[in-house]
């Protein structure tokens, strides 16, 4: 009973004590509650926040353009891919043509609507109403924008002017204007061209004097001076060749140049719309056969006007354009081969001025090695003489010089026989 009695108050006073602690501990809300779920979201949260900074470094922002439209207006705007891409109606892939990676090519590509020029440092799309150049700030891109501001702004003329244009030289005038898009690619070959020439002039200025003090004198600083010559000429070289080849592309194929006819082909859409206009304006008339008959027949008649407009010397201007452009490249190209064969003529000459040392040396070494076989003829009988023999030389006096003198000339008529044996067989140079 004592034990009994003994156990029942422990009891007793462990349920007292439970409640009491859960009294003090107030209940936690749930927000509060840890949650297995939670933290595993916690966990792959970190690797999710690397991801989407992965994903906004690998977005690329909104690039300066610069918009140049036809009348000489201009403005500079901050455009994303997608407003470039609504903008001027091209595929999302000709923008990659046009940015870091594609910098060292260069491409004139047609489109419906723009024409994607990527020449050197000059990145823009041209359409036929403006041109949009990407990195205008850029130093290099300066100089295009000041030729597009001089020529590009159309002429005013005075009624004079006017007046004496009329008649038969209107229409020639009119002809030989060039659309707005050759105008922009004319002025973008012409800077290109100007930066190429004044490239290899300067190549030129360079290259030359170094290449006559290397003939003179042959020595490390001068052979690295021609080394880092020739590889700015191979890069000068391929940057030129690129342009060339793009060009003689063009010139290959009418049909490309063809597609770079925008504003032609501006025209024959703008005539297109107003044909079809007509034709659905004229087919509201209640109808007979022979109505829907003349209707059809106006309309292919008229389409057809509007399609072979230009067919029998649609590409000519352009041609002309590029060939002479081709020309100057060609003219370019031709200054960089001359200055690499001389440079070719020059190692030519350097490497000859070597092999004639290198003879000369040879033949030094092969006039010592027949000296010193002299020489060994008389240290071989000094060597005999010199032994433990008793001769009867020794106990003559005065022998001592007659004796060496005669071995040494001994040895010197060995060494012009065999001297003038080399020289007989052209081993050495008379």
């Amino acid at each position: 009973m004592g034990k009994r009695s003994g156990k029942k108050p422990l009891a007793f006073l462990l349920r007292k004590l439970r409640p009491t602690k859960r009294a003090h501990s107030p209940p936690q809300p749930i927000s509060a509650r840890p949650n297995p779920i939670d933290t595993s979201a916690e966990a792959t949260t970190p690797g999710s926040g690397a991801a989407a900074a992965k994903g906004i470094k690998k977005k690329a922002g909104p690039r300066l353009w610069m918009r140049f439209d036809r009348t000489g207006q201009s403005e500079i705007l901050e455009c994303d891919k997608s407003v470039i891409i609504k903008r001027a109606a091209i595929p999302a892939r000709d923008l990659r043509i046009l940015g870091p990676v594609f910098s060292q090519s260069s491409n004139i590509l047609a489109r419906e609507k723009a024409i994607v020029v990527n020449l050197e440092y000059i990145r823009a799309i041209v359409t036929a109403e403006e041109i949009l150049i990407l990195d205008p700030l850029c130093q290099e891109v300066l100089p295009f924008i000041d030729q597009l501001r001089q020529h590009v702004p159309p002429k005013t003329t005075t009624r004079a002017d006017d007046g004496e244009n009329q008649g038969t030289d209107a229409p020639s005038q009119a002809e030989r204007e060039l659309p707005f898009e050759f105008q922009v690619l004319e002025i973008a070959l012409e800077v290109v061209c100007c930066s190429l020439g004044s490239s290899v002039t300067d190549l030129e200025r360079d290259a030359y004097p170094v290449l006559d003090e290397l003939a003179k004198n042959v020595s490390t600083k001068n052979l690295e001076r021609v080394r880092s010559l020739k590889s700015i000429l191979t890069r000068l070289f391929a940057r030129v060749q690129k342009v060339r080849d793009e060009i003689e592309h063009l010139l290959d194929d009418n049909e490309d140049m063809s597609h770079l006819y925008l504003t032609r082909k501006q025209i024959q859409n703008q005539q297109f719309e107003a044909l079809m206009a007509s034709v659905t304006s004229n087919s509201i008339v209640p109808a007979g056969t022979n109505i829907g008959r003349v209707n059809s027949n106006r309309y292919q008649r008229s389409a057809s006007i509007a399609t072979s407009m230009y067919s029998d010397n649609d590409v000519e201007d352009l041609e002309m354009l590029l060939e002479a452009y081709f020309m100057q490249l060609d003219g370019i190209r031709n200054r960089i081969l001359s200055v690499r064969e001389y440079i070719d003529d020059t190692e030519d000459y350097v490497n000859i001025q070597l092999d004639n040392q290198r003879n000369e040396l040879i033949q030094l070494q092969l006039i010592l090695t027949m000296a010193s076989f002299a020489i060994a003829l008389s240290m071989l009988i000094c060597g005999a003489f010199s032994m433990n023999i008793q001769v009867s030389l020794y106990n003559t006096h005065n022998l001592f010089g007659p004796f060496v003198g005669g071995t040494l000339s001994g040895c010197f008529i060995i060494f012009l026989i065999i001297l003038a044996y080399a020289r007989w067989n052209k081993l050495l140079d008379p």
